[in-house]
């Protein structure tokens, strides 16, 4: 029997990868291209859907290079969320992408707050109504540059977008849709009522799909171009988060994702939609997995491993010179030799807007506890430990809405650190695992390619058998009971700071 290989692609907001998968779950080729994100305007963010296209094309080339024995079976998409493209009949772009972080939907989102309200946006979308949402963006080029809502055949999100640039209809997966605020999440349908509101008609969309069914195969002249000949299943993929929840094999209930680049997330794995206040309140989601028939949440902190980053390159000049000559990550000189107990220091990590539960783009960094005996290595832990404890307040928000975690698996930069896995470990009070996967959104997607290919019946055995624990990472019980004693403490700092710091008021 000849090999096969299975494409991952991933679309982010700053590049795309291409990973190509063997049926073990190893990798066998990969690329990936930077491409530059535009702001044109002060809150404006863009992408230039062509050149994002291109990139991709390129990535593709230098994969289909190294499988030349293997070649695909399938491609799954994992896509940035929100991000949408107006195109033509012929997919070709009229205008810049506006993605997740551009503001200009924030005026939009009056009109269904007076017309849903925000528990009943919710209840329909699984969305907490905000300015992010793909329909906010469709309205602005509706009011702002009616030419090219007028001429666009279809508005779409980038997985969409490929699928119809690769000569399919276009097509989108569950979770991605989800993203759009547009979604009927429990009917799994694009909602009369909003689209309505919106005067967007439902057919200038694409089909939405659950995540891993067969959309068709690449069409020859496509795959010609790549050396590939027919039968190449492209299956609906999904948003990256829960396609890298499925990529770490987070399938069931209790198990959750951890993962730590720039931004901190946490996605659960859910059996069941989840509403009520104690979601939409605290700026929870709740939308469809990439797994089939389960859901999803994320909270976050956009102040994650970038903190680390900004003290490397702030304060770590020393131990970049000495990594540097002896030929070792920075990251890795940084976190050596840290005390081993918890610090006696504070750190409220919000050095730019939080995340979940707040929103808040006025609250600021803060640092509690220091003294002249305060070391740099102490310092450096109290950060990991800051983020660590946003992340925990985080947790008991999703505990408390009925979502019990019980485990972590860590993706991502952060999951390469001992220390910090260890940190987690007992902040959080439960086990943190690391995987044998090391791209879980490009393997999550490859994954679905692979379902859709070959008709997998139990597709939670199949990733079970390919995503491996590699080590597990158990809470101390003396630290996590000096940190859970700490935590009550850290709870009270942002309350602090909002309220007679920044707003001047009295100490309650």
């Amino acid at each position: 029997m000849t090999p096969v290989s299975y494409l991952g692609i991933d679309v982010g907001t700053t590049g795309c990868k291409v990973i190509a998968f063997d049926e073990e779950g190893n990798i066998r080729a990969w690329a990936y291209e930077e491409y530059p994100l535009y702001h044109p305007r002060n809150g404006w963010s863009e992408l230039d859907a062509e050149e994002v296209f291109e990139k991709i094309v390129r990535c593709l080339r230098r994969v289909a290079e190294g499988i030349r024995h293997d070649p695909p079976a399938s491609i799954g998409i994992s896509s940035q969320g929100e991000a949408v493209v107006p195109v033509d009949a012929e997919g070709r772009p009229l205008a810049r992408s506006i993605v997740t972080f551009d503001t200009r939907g924030d005026e939009f989102v009056p009109l269904f707050r007076e017309h849903f309200g925000d528990e009943r946006f919710f209840a329909i979308t699984g969305m907490p109504l905000s300015g992010i949402g793909t329909v906010n963006k469709i309205l602005w080029w509706k009011k702002y540059a009616p030419e090219v809502f007028k001429n666009a055949r279809y508005f779409l999100c980038f997985e969409d977008f490929l699928i119809f640039r690769f000569g399919l209809p276009p097509a989108i997966s569950f979770p991605l849709a989800s993203r759009t605020m547009m979604f009927h999440v429990e009917r799994g349908e694009w909602s009369s009522e909003i689209l309505d509101l919106a005067g967007i008609p439902p057919e200038r969309l694409a089909q939405p799909y659950p995540s891993g069914t067969p959309l068709g195969e690449v069409p020859e002249k496509f795959a010609a171009a790549f050396g590939w000949g027919k039968g190449i299943v492209v299956a609906a993929g999904g948003h990256d988060q829960p396609c890298g929840a499925l990529g770490a094999g987070v399938i069931r209930p209790g198990l959750a994702m951890d993962a730590t680049g720039t931004v901190e997330c946490i996605a659960p794995a859910m059996s069941r939609f989840v509403g009520g206040e104690a979601m939409w309140r605290n700026n929870l989601c709740c939308y469809h997995h990439a797994f089939p028939g389960l859901y999803t949440t994320l909270v976050y902190n956009f102040t994650g491993g970038v903190l680390l980053r900004w003290f490397r390159d702030q304060f770590g000049e020393k131990e970049r010179d000495i990594a540097a000559s002896m030929g070792k990550d920075p990251y890795e000189v940084l976190l050596e030799g840290l005390p081993e107990n918890p610090t006696s220091l504070f750190v409220l990590p919000h050095f730019t807007m939080t995340g979940t539960p707040y929103f808040d783009a006025h609250s600021t960094g803060m640092v509690v506890g220091l003294t002249l005996n305060t070391t740099k290595k102490e310092f450096i832990k109290a950060l990991l430990e800051g983020v660590s404890y946003e992340m925990k307040l985080n947790l008991e928000l999703l505990r408390n809405a009925g979502i019990p975690v019980e485990r972590l698996r860590a993706i991502g930069g952060g999951a390469k650190s001992p220390v910090w896995l260890r940190i987690k470990a007992d902040i959080y009070g439960m086990p943190v695992e690391t995987l044998s996967v090391s791209e879980a959104a490009c393997f999550g997607a490859a994954l679905l390619g692979r379902k859709a290919k070959e008709d997998i019946k139990d597709f939670g055995a199949l990733v079970d058998d390919l995503v491996r624990v590699r080590e597990v990472y158990e809470p101390d019980p003396e630290r996590a009971k000096i940190y859970e004693e700490r935590f009550a403490v850290y709870r009270r700092l942002y309350p602090a700071l909002k309220t007679v710091i920044l707003q001047g008021g009295e100490m309650p």
